[in-house]
């Protein structure tokens, strides 16, 4: 069987330590009028997410976690069930769907069919509509979700055949077989490790290079453990959330990278520096130097991978400069703050540890994930991640995506995440938030915009004197 990655399998672990969590991504995909009924959307849209075998997949788990968790075919999948339909509330504004997209994300995939929903939204202004793809973690990063993104509104849709085929299932077994079946595989682990050890015996100064840059790497992330300063970034949070987006230009963005020497990738998370900096203002809080600590997945994938599901991430940890005031001063900070943890191989280090895991006995590896989130949520504050999405513009039923906004799951006290996502020519902000602590989610959107204009107009030489471009559709 396919079984769940460690990684893979953190993301449920997750769920099942916080009862507030849904660990699901998304995308929010805003389409030209008109919208189209409902059997035709999912008419159009039910051979695209056949062809996906993990769209007619679920999850089985093995008692006493003997095994990890495998992906098994759904007896009698109907695609159909999957797909729902919602009105936005008049009069269909960005805040409108906004407040959709925090109800439909509030809310737990089951567990006991395939982890995927597809909600349409119509009613938007302008007669726009949109689709919001919905997928579990353990499914999926976000690279992979362009896989997603291609398969949805991609080309012509694979054929529709007469019937569609029945699943391959096997009959499910039963308790005592599921046991055995658990055994096994915790039993053959220990040949598995033989043979890699024995791989990496006929490659020793690999192998040295390797563990030395994991060390140096794991003694990076080590620094993480120093304690951070208390805010209301950082508590209990329940079920319910709060989502708020806005755009820019990513040529802009490109533009500023350029002008200050730096990536897309710092300008991103210096203009997320400044909205949570602008939060903590706001609420008579005093931005520290250790206030804000956060995630930053970073892709690991090869070539190979890119169009495939499944997680391969590793991460860093760095600490914003929520105390820096002066936008450029800030940019500069991040910039040489990510070198720094870039040079420390940090995303070495998570890569080992996890490849590591791959390899040991399920059981403690269960029991090391089941434990983390007690140290996460005394590491970090946030979790901000990029994201490079489509460059092409993609369609559904001849109809144009005008916007694709991105959705990150929060949880374990950490009150507020930013997901950004670059589609065509635009880079969209999309920000997640607990519903009842962070009611003034929207301090966060307005100080990213301010952010870009400063930004924008204080690049070197003559681009800095142009205006910026206009942010928001």
């Amino acid at each position: 069987m396919d079984r769940l990655s460690p990684l893979d399998a953190l993301f449920l672990a997750i769920e099942d330590e916080d009862p507030s969590a849904s660990l699901a991504i998304a995308s929010i995909a805003v389409l030209e009028a008109p919208a189209p009924p409902q059997d035709e959307i999912v008419r159009d849209l039910t051979p695209r997410v056949w062809s996906l075998p993990r769209y007619r997949q679920r999850l089985r788990r093995y008692p006493l976690d003997l095994a990890a968790p495998a992906w098994v075919e759904e007896d009698g999948f109907d695609p159909a069930t999957h797909f729902h339909r919602v009105a936005a509330p008049s009069p269909g504004d960005d805040a409108a769907l906004r407040e959709v997209v925090g109800l439909v994300m509030s809310e737990r995939l089951p567990r006991d069919r395939p982890l995927w929903e597809c909600w349409v939204i119509e009613g938007l202004a302008e007669g726009r509509w949109a689709v919001l793809s919905k997928v579990h973690h353990c499914l999926t990063d976000g690279i992979g979700g362009n896989a997603l993104h291609e398969a949805m509104f991609g080309d012509e849709p694979p054929p529709r055949p007469e019937a569609w085929p029945a699943a391959e299932t096997a009959p499910e077994p039963g308790g005592l077989r599921l046991l055995a079946g658990g055994l096994r595989t915790a039993l053959s682990v220990p040949v598995e490790q033989m043979r890699v050890l024995a791989g990496a015996a006929r490659s020793p100064r690999r192998m040295a290079a390797q563990v030395t840059g994991a060390v140096r790497g794991l003694a990076s992330l080590a620094r993480a453990l120093v304690p951070l300063k208390a805010s209301s970034l950082r508590g209990k949070i329940h079920a319910d959330r709060r989502y708020a987006m806005t755009g820019t230009s990513l040529g802009e963005v490109a533009r500023i990278a350029t002008g200050f020497g730096v990536t897309v990738n710092d300008v991103v998370l210096a203009t997320i520096t400044a909205g949570l900096r602008q939060l903590l203002l706001e609420r008579g809080e005093e931005p520290a130097a250790t206030s804000v600590r956060s995630l930053v997945p970073v892709s690991v994938r090869s070539r190979s991978d890119q169009s495939t599901l499944d997680n391969h991430v590793s991460l860093m940890l760095p600490m914003l400069p929520v105390d820096v005031a002066d936008p450029v001063e800030r940019l500069r900070t991040v910039h040489e703050r990510l070198a720094v943890h870039k040079a420390s191989r940090e995303r070495e280090a998570g890569q080992a540890v996890l490849s590591f895991a791959g390899h040991e006995p399920y059981p403690p590896v269960s029991w090391a994930m089941h434990a983390a989130p007690w140290l996460v949520e005394r590491m970090l504050v946030t979790v901000t991640t990029n994201v490079p999405g489509p460059r092409e513009q993609l369609h559904l039923l001849g109809r144009p995506v005008v916007a694709l906004y991105p959705y990150v799951p929060i949880a374990l006290r950490l009150r507020i995440g930013v997901a950004v996502l670059s589609y065509h020519d635009r880079l969209a902000f999309g920000v997640t938030a607990d519903f009842d602590s962070v009611p003034d989610v929207d301090v966060v959107v307005r100080a990213i915009e301010k952010d870009l204009d400063q930004l924008g107009k204080a690049v070197p030489g003559k681009e800095g004197s142009r205006a910026a471009h206009r942010r928001r559709r």
